[in-house]
């Protein structure tokens, strides 16, 4: 056996762990259905102004990412996505949240929202922090 270490990460070398983890995963996971959430938001042109990615899974909606766009921010936008996604969670039999953040991004909205913090990453990457959160729904 010889270790190999590199930067360089090959496509077909992600798969082969991918879909070994996966297989692994599988055979022990309650639930094998996690199902994509997206919820956009879209100017009069059709234009992405905001959105947010996540998945449900089992009890649990994760969120991935929220982004709404700077020349539309403080109008609420973020907010009407978070709850139309949580909304959505519901609907989906999901009774939880979970999401991390950045602490330069958006700690104060989260909690502003009932998100409570679980703990932080300190100096990551280096001398920011990374916030994790959940919320009951």
């Amino acid at each position: 056996m010889k270790f190999k270490v590199t930067d360089k990460i090959k496509k077909q070398d992600e798969e082969t762990i991918f879909k070994n983890l996966l297989e692994y995963n599988l055979a022990r996971i309650e639930d094998k259905n996690p199902k994509d959430l997206g919820v956009y938001l879209e100017d009069e042109k059709g234009e992405m102004i905001g959105g947010l990615i996540g998945n449900t899974h089992g009890n649990w909606l994760t969120i991935k990412f929220l982004w709404v766009s700077e020349n539309v921010r403080g109008q609420s936008i973020g907010s009407k996505l978070l709850k139309k996604a949580e909304e959505t969670a519901k609907e989906r039999g999901c009774k939880y949240v979970f999401l991390d953040t950045f602490s330069f991004q958006a700690p104060e909205f989260y909690k502003k929202y009932g998100y409570e913090e679980k703990f932080v990453l300190e100096e990551y990457p280096i001398k920011g922090k990374r916030h994790y959160y959940t919320k009951t729904l």
